[in-house]
C-alpha cells in the first residue's frame, strides 16, 4: 500500500466526521456563546449590543416569577428522575424473568417513548381535564363527589406535568436497564445462587452495582431533558393556572419571545445551562474516576 493510501485511510474517518462536528460546534457552542453575550446587554424587542453588565441577572434574581419557576423545578426534578429510575428498574427486572408475553409488554411500556412531548401533552390534557377526563369518568360511573382536577389546581398543576413526564420516560429507562441486565454474565448469578443468596439479594447486592454505568447513562440523559422541559408545560398547562406550573425553561422562552425581553430570557437560559453543567460535570468526573480505579 502506498504512503498516500495509508494517509488517506488514516484521515478519512476524520474527514467524514468533520462536517457534522463543525456544525455541532457552530450551532451548540457558538449559540451558547452568543446567548451568554446577549445576556449582558439591554436587548429588548430587538437585539442591541449595549452592554449593561450583570443588570439582567440582578433583574432575573429579583423576579418572583423566576423563583416560583425554580421552586417548581425543585419539585419536578426529583419526581421525574427518581420515579422513572425506580419504575424502569422494576419493570426491567420483571421482564428479565423471561415471563410470557414479554414482547407485548415491552411494546406496551415503550409505546409512550414513540410519542413526542407535544402528542403526549395533548393526550394527557384531555385525560386530566375535569370536564372530559378522569374526573368526568368517575362521576358518570357512580362517584359523584370524585375530583381529579390537578391540571386546573394551582397546588397540583406541577405534579400533573411530573406525572406525564414519568409516564413518558419510564419506558426509556426500562429499555436501558433491560439491555444492561442482558449484558451481565449469567455465571455471576449462578455463583451467587450456589452460595445461597436469594434472588432479591442477588439483584440488590450483585446486579444493581453492576448496572452502575446504566444508571449513570440514564441520569445523564434524563437530567438535562427534564431541566429544559418546555413543550410539555406549554401543551399541558400553558404554565398555569396563573403561573403555578411555570418552569425555568418556560420562563426563558416566554421572556425571550413572547414578552420581547431578549436579554432577560438569555440570562435565564445561561442560568439553566450553568445548572446542567454544575450538576452533570462533577457526577461525570466521579464516575470516570471510579471506572479508572476499577480498571
Amino acid at each position: 500500500m502506498s504512503s498516500t493510501s495509508k494517509r488517506l485511510d488514516k484521515w478519512l474517518p476524520q474527514l467524514v466526521v468533520s462536517p457534522a462536528f463543525a456544525l455541532s460546534v457552530l450551532f451548540f457552542y457558538g449559540l451558547c456563546v452568543w446567548v451568554s453575550a446577549l445576556s449582558f446587554t439591554s436587548s429588548g424587542p430587538s437585539m442591541t449590543w449595549n452592554w449593561v453588565g450583570f443588570a439582567q441577572y440582578q433583574k432575573l434574581f429579583a423576579s418572583d416569577i423566576w423563583w416560583l419557576s425554580v421552586r417548581n423545578m425543585g419539585l419536578f426534578i426529583p419526581i421525574t428522575i427518581c420515579v422513572p429510575l425506580v419504575l424502569g428498574a422494576g419493570l426491567a427486572i420483571l421482564l428479565d424473568q423471561r415471563i410470557r408475553f414479554e414482547g407485548g409488554l415491552r411494546t406496551l411500556y415503550l409505546y409512550p417513548l414513540a410519542l413526542s412531548w407535544i402528542v403526549a401533552g395533548t393526550l394527557w390534557r384531555w385525560i386530566l381535564t375535569p370536564d372530559v377526563g378522569i374526573e368526568n369518568f368517575l362521576k358518570t360511573h357512580g362517584f359523584p363527589n370524585a375530583t381529579f382536577d390537578w391540571i386546573v389546581n394551582t397546588d397540583y398543576s406541577i405534579y400533573a406535568i411530573a406525572l406525564v413526564a414519568v409516564w413518558h420516560s419510564t419506558g426509556f429507562v426500562m429499555a436501558m436497564f433491560v439491555a444492561g441486565l442482558r449484558s451481565i454474565d449469567d455465571s455471576i448469578i449462578k455463583a451467587a445462587r450456589i452460595d445461597g443468596a436469594s434472588m432479591p439479594r442477588i439483584y440488590w447486592s450483585v446486579i444493581l452495582p453492576a448496572l452502575r454505568p446504566t444508571i449513570f447513562s440514564a441520569l445523564i440523559i434524563l437530567l438535562p431533558a427534564m431541566i429544559k422541559t418546555y413543550d410539555l408545560v406549554i401543551v399541558l398547562t400553558g404554565g398555569g393556572p396563573g403561573q403555578s406550573s411555570m418552569l425555568p425553561a418556560t420562563f426563558m422562552f416566554e421572556h425571550f419571545f413572547a414578552r420581547q425581553q431578549m436579554a432577560l430570557g438569555a440570562a435565564a437560559g445561561v442560568i439553566i445551562l450553568m445548572t446542567c453543567i454544575a450538576i452533570s460535570v462533577p457526577y461525570i468526573v466521579i464516575e470516570m474516576r471510579k471506572q479508572n480505579q476499577e480498571a
